[in-house]
């Protein structure tokens, strides 16, 4: 009985829905019709160069570099942050590190927090979010239910994210079991789980538009994949020994224990892993004939890692930029970003506006036709990039873009807030200053992008403008 009427319900209000429209006229119901589905892919810890498209990299990435070859390889666009959680509460909430009350890796939602999937419920669109969550603890308060997401599965805290064949998975807000993963089997590969079920939202029949956001748990360690994948590659190998020795291998150890015997042909094969997902997800949308007018979006939530075996070097997982993931040189904020729609954008092309995970609410806001002045409690520092989203682009203002990283002491996760890096971009510029009592570096980041001619000396009055930005913000 509840069904029926579920179905009545619904089939009135479509009704409802198409008088309104017609007694608007055609247009209004034509412009209904062509709200795009919205799929944002954040994949944890990728390098720039580590996608077939930006580059020379042994890693075979067919369908990411189709996508780039059929919409836009933006070349300057930026994480909000070096590390994974401000990285991720910067992009939900539309927040640069200024606007950020905490830009450490403790950082987490709070309940009064509007973020992208509570902004597009006021265009009526469906939300999901598949993958690691990690920036919210508080069930019911700050879990992905309560942060605007209809449906959610996947990994909820932090340390979860850390293992690709988890035993756990959590289900709107219930944990459930992998029993395949139980007793050390590895029967279940949470990248394919994830994408299991954003198949799955796909194929469902809905009157609304979606957003679904897929945020995968790799190639961040622990290094592993299903064998047909690392099978693929003849590499280098140094064995990462993990604690199988009786003694920790790194620094990182205690949080990935188990040996990897070759750890390079296994992040090679994490990262193709995720392209044949990412391949799985566009054929599906095609299959059911909505390709055309969804957005795609495709990036990483900050640079390239070293753990558990991990060897950005081996791979220049960053080239040309310098640093990795827990630095604010470009190497561990400047990520691949790639996006495709095909109904908006049918030339391919590469993109050299900067922009930054701040942007990313205000642009999902602008095209969904939401006004965030009517959105209350809604505190966004970015700005709408959809100008780029077609043909013609619209050139954007430049404007000065930021970043803050406060780094932990001594364990990567200890909770304790030592060093305060800071950076910004405006234009062609570049700063760093890594504490706030360290020398500030300046760069000319298109000319100079492994940051190792520092201008500050020659270029006073310029350093010394993003001096007070620094001074301004520091705390």
């Amino acid at each position: 009985m509840l069904n029926l009427k579920k179905k009545m319900l619904g089939k009135s209000r479509k009704l409802i829905s198409v008088l309104g429209c017609l007694s608007l006229g055609f247009s209004a119901l034509t412009y209904a019709a062509e709200k795009p589905n919205i799929i944002f892919i954040l994949t944890d810890d990728l390098g720039f160069n580590q996608v077939g498209a930006y580059g020379k990299t042994p890693i075979k990435t067919p369908n990411l570099d189709k996508m780039a070859n059929n919409g836009i390889r933006f070349d300057q666009a930026y994480a909000g942050n070096t590390v994974c959680s401000p990285s991720r509460v910067s992009l939900f909430t539309g927040r640069d590190g200024r606007y950020m009350s905490n830009n450490s890796n403790t950082v987490e939602l709070t309940h009064l927090d509007v973020t992208m999937a509570h902004v597009l419920k006021y265009a009526d669109y469906d939300t999901a979010l598949f993958g690691k969550y990690s920036i919210g603890s508080q069930m019911g308060v700050t879990d992905p239910l309560a942060m605007g997401f209809d449906t959610w599965y996947g990994m909820y805290s932090i340390l979860e994210g850390h293992r690709q064949y988890p035993q756990i998975m959590w289900r709107d807000g219930k944990k459930i079991r992998i029993v395949e993963n139980e007793g050390g089997r590895q029967g279940a590969y949470a990248q394919e789980l994830f994408t299991e079920e954003a198949i799955s939202y796909i194929k469902q029949e809905r009157e609304n538009p979606f957003f679904m956001m897929l945020t995968f748990s790799s190639p961040h360690a622990e290094l592993a994949v299903p064998k047909k994948y690392s099978d693929q590659y003849e590499l280098p190998e140094t064995p990462y020994t993990g604690m199988s020795t009786g003694k920790p291998s790194d620094k990182y150890a205690a949080y990935y224990p188990a040996a990897v015997e070759k750890p390079n042909a296994t992040l090679a094969g994490m990262v193709t892993a995720l392209d044949d997902y990412v391949g799985q997800i566009i054929q599906e949308l095609d299959k059911k004939g909505i390709l055309d007018n969804t957005l795609i979006v495709f990036t990483s939530d900050n640079g390239p890692h070293d753990e558990g075996g991990a060897d950005p070097e081996f791979f220049e997982a960053s080239s040309p930029y310098k640093g990795q993931k827990r630095d604010l040189y470009d190497g561990g904020i400047h990520v691949p970003m790639i996006m495709q729609w095909p109904a908006k954008i049918k030339k391919g092309r590469v993109d050299n506006t900067p922009w930054l995970f701040a942007d990313v609410l205000p642009t999902v806001a602008d095209i969904a036709g939401v006004d965030l002045n009517v959105v209350p409690r809604v505190r966004t520092n970015g700005v709408s990039i959809n100008g780029l989203l077609n043909d013609q682009p619209k050139k954007m203002a430049e404007r000065t873009l930021y970043w803050e990283f406060a780094k932990q002491v001594g364990d990567p996760n200890s909770g304790v807030i030592g060093d305060v890096y800071q950076a910004a971009r405006k234009g062609k510029w570049k700063a760093v200053r890594y504490t706030v009592e360290g020398e500030l570096e300046l760069y000319d980041i298109i000319k100079d992008p492994s940051e190792s001619n520092n201008l500050a000396g020659k270029y006073k009055s310029l350093a010394n403008e993003f001096y007070t930005l620094f001074e301004e913000y520091k705390d």
